[in-house]
């Protein structure tokens, strides 16, 4: 199971509208765990109380780490979830390198961190969402699609089709020439030795090509003048859910960009306030 990393924007502040401290109230840990050649990051946010706990698993940009969620984590913790927050990395021969386009290699890696989480006790099984951002959003759909352990999904400004992101006829000319050498760094990146097994792997790394498999209700919040990952990305994804369940919803920031939520608090808050009320409805009221 590939998946694949889309190049994540600078100069983002993760805290806009989050607490840059742990509350009182929250307890924070981090640890690293290594299954075969993947080695997870996490970064955990706990509210107060025994538990069991309604859980959130939190995937960042690509080129993120897990530690710069830690403001999104008190905010969930704020709100009685147990947050968690993963970026992976790839150990090739035993050794750590830079993180891979193509994360996810194996059979069990989309939901490897979903296991770590629905082992402890103080989580309640029947409880969990995912969030992500960007890539993160990328792959939170594409960890629902493995697992119906998982009860919702809110994505922020995914790319849903990687083939179709790389070839969009609707850049200008300049763009189409400068996605082109990114679609060769991507190849290069995926080891395809043929462009039918580059095909292959963009089409495992796309949400869209896994819709069939996402039975659980979707938010996807997405700018509409986001020229990293147009909307029309959101919208085709929301579409065809429509078309199989229907549990979908499309939140379209008028004039907002690609990690708008990192960057405009005025954007920030109000989207962030139809991401939990998602939440709570499908995730914490079961």
């Amino acid at each position: 199971m590939a998946a694949l990393v889309a190049p994540a924007p600078a100069c983002l502040d993760h805290y806009t509208i989050h607490p840059e401290e742990d509350p009182p109230s929250v307890t924070s840990w981090n640890e690293e765990v290594v299954q075969g050649t993947l080695r997870i990051r996490l970064e955990w946010s706990r509210p107060p109380g025994a538990g069991p706990f309604p859980a959130v698993l939190i995937h960042p940009l690509a080129g993120k780490e897990a530690r710069q969620m830690r403001g999104i984590l008190r905010s969930l913790a704020l709100q009685g979830y147990l947050a968690v927050a993963a970026d992976y990395r790839r150990l090739p021969d035993g050794e750590q390198k830079a993180s891979s386009l193509f994360a996810w290699h194996q059979p069990g890696d989309p939901t490897a961190v979903l296991e770590l989480v629905r082992a402890r006790p103080d989580v309640d099984p029947q409880r969990i969402g995912a969030m992500g951002y960007s890539q993160g959003g990328v792959y939170s759909l594409l960890m629902a699609a493995h697992s119906p352990a998982i009860k919702a999904v809110v994505a922020y400004y995914p790319v849903t089709d990687f083939e179709a992101w790389l070839w969009d006829p609707e850049r200008r000319w300049s763009k189409r020439q400068a996605f082109k050498l990114v679609r060769r760094y991507f190849r290069k990146q995926s080891g395809a030795q043929t462009p039918e097994e580059f095909s292959e792997k963009l089409s495992q790394a796309s949400a869209l090509h896994h819709v069939e498999e996402i039975q659980i209700p979707v938010l996807l919040i997405h700018g509409n003048q986001d020229t990293t990952a147009s909307v029309g990305e959101s919208r085709r994804m929301a579409d065809r859910l429509r078309e199989l369940h229907g549990e979908v919803q499309l939140l379209e920031v008028e004039g907002a960009g690609h990690a708008f939520n990192f960057r405009d608090a005025e954007t920030a808050r109000p989207a962030w306030e139809v991401a939990l009320e998602w939440l709570d409805r499908h995730v914490k009221g079961g």
